[in-house]
């Protein structure tokens, strides 16, 4: 009889969980999810996980660092990657739930990974441990490990645009094209590839435009504020608002500078209703660094006065050094 209304309870728990399911959840979800058993990925690096983590959480690693090769900033060999998750027992078919720090888009980069390599059950958890410790949750800073898992890796090339589509998507208008980049970046002044501009037909909406305050980052740079609140989410409302000139029946591509804050663009709009989203995973370094894409408000890198600044760098730091040595002797 015991056995009998375990199962039934863990039945109703299955459905009920099935039906509220929502892709990017909040602290008392994480908690639900730790309950029911669900992975707990923690894609920050080592040493802040180490400082403390949330409860049962695993962790490989900077997720930007471990995945990407540090040039061209594409992933890995997806036998690379497959190896890493195996070894952690980060089995991308089981439930999972991504977090980091909260607003960080690396969490939705991680999100799109297991999405890209075949997963359909994972959450994000934007507040991340930032919301978990405001809340006054326990934290954890041994290691955790899972058994290993033996799961073969299957890219999922249907949910991003390659270069040659991105191409033929530019010239149409039947797509709608997001920048997620900053207005900088998106006009030209600062050039990150050998060009800098965008994609013609283009619109610029910066990812942090999601935020509740998307001046956060700027105004903790500027010691403006004490903490990293203003980088949660805006309700749901103001963020239909943010995204109001756009139709979510179009077809949609996001992309940035390497595809990790289009991930959280991307996120966000599906949870607004927009039914067809994808990421130019290859952005703005696959985009600029081809001549022959056409670009809007083209700007070039000039290599020479980038060189003449970092040498004058350099110099400074030779001399901080110099001075520092000639005081401690």
């Amino acid at each position: 009889m015991k056995l009998l209304v375990t199962i039934v309870l863990a039945s109703i728990y299955s459905m009920a969980f099935a039906q509220q399911k929502t892709t990017i959840i909040q602290t008392d979800q994480m908690q639900q999810a730790i309950a029911r058993g669900a992975i707990i990925w923690d894609v920050r690096d080592e040493k802040s996980y180490l400082e403390g983590h949330i409860p049962g959480a695993i962790n490989i690693g900077e997720v930007g660092s471990v995945l990407r090769d540090p040039n061209k900033e594409d992933y890995i060999s997806t036998e690379q990657i497959q190896k890493l998750f195996n070894n952690a027992g980060l089995d991308v078919n089981r439930d999972i739930v991504v977090y980091g720090v909260r607003g960080n888009p690396y969490t939705y980069f991680g999100l799109y990974t297991i999405n890209y390599f075949g997963g359909k059950n994972a959450q994000v958890y934007h507040d991340g441990i930032d919301g978990w410790k405001q809340t006054g949750l326990p934290i954890q800073k041994e290691r955790q490990t899972l058994a290993p898992a033996s799961v073969v890796l299957v890219a999922q090339p249907q949910l991003v645009v390659s270069n040659e589509e991105m191409l033929k998507i530019a010239q149409s208008k039947s797509v709608q094209i997001i920048d997620a980049r900053t207005p900088d970046e998106f006009s030209g002044k600062d050039v990150r590839a050998i060009r800098g501009g965008h994609i013609p037909n283009s619109v610029n909406i910066p990812f942090e435009d999601n935020w509740q305050d998307p001046t956060t980052a700027i105004k903790l740079s500027k010691k403006q504020v004490s903490d990293n609140s203003g980088m949660a989410l805006k309700n749901q409302t103001d963020l239909k608002k943010l995204y109001a000139n756009l139709d979510p029946d179009k077809e949609t591509v996001v992309y940035c500078q390497s595809g990790v804050r289009a991930a959280e663009t991307a996120v966000v709009l599906k949870t607004l209703g927009f039914k067809k989203v994808k990421v130019y995973d290859s952005a703005w370094l696959g985009w600029g660094n081809n001549l022959k894409a056409p670009v809007a408000d083209e700007t070039f890198l000039n290599v020479g006065a980038l060189n003449a600044k970092m040498a004058a760098m350099q110099n400074k730091i030779n001399q901080l050094e110099d001075a520092l040595k000639a005081k401690n002797n």
